[in-house]
């Protein structure tokens, strides 16, 4: 296995449903040594170009000490990128309905249109590897047809982590009014029913399962198991990476949970923007909270997926009436 460098870094590409747990999982990953964690890549087009969010040191991508860098290294800087360019390249190609294609690419626009993206997401991932003097980088965009996409990459290896969590904590999580500091007083993220979360929930596992009947091996990782063996948990997500973990890399880790400090995510969960120590307990208020229709419907939806991912193996406590 080959050792990961700045000069030919390892991308982990976190997939999954939203709400499972990415991004403390692309926190605590990149507070190993040798490691930098980026956010979600993939929003990084609309979001940071074209939108003007900010990152979470709370600057804009072209004030970020460390994105501005990767932009020059990249780009030669963000003024020379067209955001509203890329952002409607990216759309011609990363989107699930693509996934077939992206499998199997055939020639024509589709490819030419797969090529300069990837290469642009290459250029990014150079960069932020170089800038960070790191051989391993954490992409937590979640999206199936990004992974499709990133493995075409040519100078960057790929390992897909896809972190599941139990649909019922995921449905009962989007119903929670969350606050968007990156975007400005009052901005909330968007809340779904537990129907829809459900669907949702299904769709993007169902699409990751499709990756390594296209040659690309998964690695699964449940967030419940993430937060009952946290140290266990980073060194299987990295053992496929060749990562050297040195003597002591897990103390940031304690018995009150993670000592995180500011990070660099471009896009993500709001606890992007948290620091000092962050608790890892379980976290199953649905339990209590999700009403008992919506956990019997959730739990219908998801149920070939909870049994493959094995939730209903021990017994469930009974429901409300």
């Amino acid at each position: 296995m080959t050792t990961p460098s700045p000069d030919r870094p390892t991308v982990v590409y976190l997939g999954g449903s939203g709400r499972s747990g990415s991004t403390l999982l692309e926190r605590l990953l990149g507070a190993v040594p040798g490691v930098a964690p980026l956010g979600e890549v993939v929003h990084l087009p609309t979001r940071g170009l074209v939108e003007g969010e900010t990152c979470a040191c709370g600057e804009p991508l072209d004030r970020c000490p460390f994105w501005s860098a990767v932009g020059d290294r990249a780009f030669g800087g963000w003024d020379e990128v067209d955001g509203p360019s890329w952002q409607r390249l990216q759309g011609r190609v990363d989107r699930n309905r693509h996934l077939p294609r992206l499998a199997v690419p055939a020639g024509g626009a589709f490819r030419r249109d797969l090529a300069d993206h990837v290469d642009r997401l290459e250029r990014l991932y150079l960069a932020a590897a170089a800038e960070a003097g790191v051989g391993v980088l954490v992409d937590s965009s979640k999206h199936a047809s990004t992974a499709f996409a990133l493995r075409h990459l040519r100078a960057v290896d790929l390992r897909v982590v896809q972190i599941v969590r139990d649909s019922r904590g995921v449905a009962y999580s989007w119903t929670k009014e969350v606050a968007r500091p990156e975007v400005g007083a009052g901005a909330e993220m968007p809340r779904y029913s537990p129907a829809s979360s459900a669907a949702w929930w299904d769709a993007f596992n169902l699409a990751l399962a499709a990756l390594p009947v296209a040659g690309t091996p998964v690695l699964r990782l449940r967030y419940e198991d993430l937060l009952a063996d946290p140290a266990g948990s980073l060194a299987r997500v990295l053992a496929p990476t060749g990562l050297a973990l040195e003597p002591g890399w897990d103390s940031f880790l304690g018995p009150d949970g993670a000592r995180l400090g500011p990070s660099h995510s471009v896009a993500g969960n709001p606890m992007r923007f948290r620091s000092g120590t962050i608790p890892l307990r379980p976290d199953d208020a649905w339990r209590d909270h999700l009403p008992a229709a919506d956990r019997r419907l959730v739990t219908a939806l998801t149920a070939p997926l909870l049994l493959a991912y094995g939730y209903t193996r021990r017994r469930v406590r009974p429901m409300d009436t």
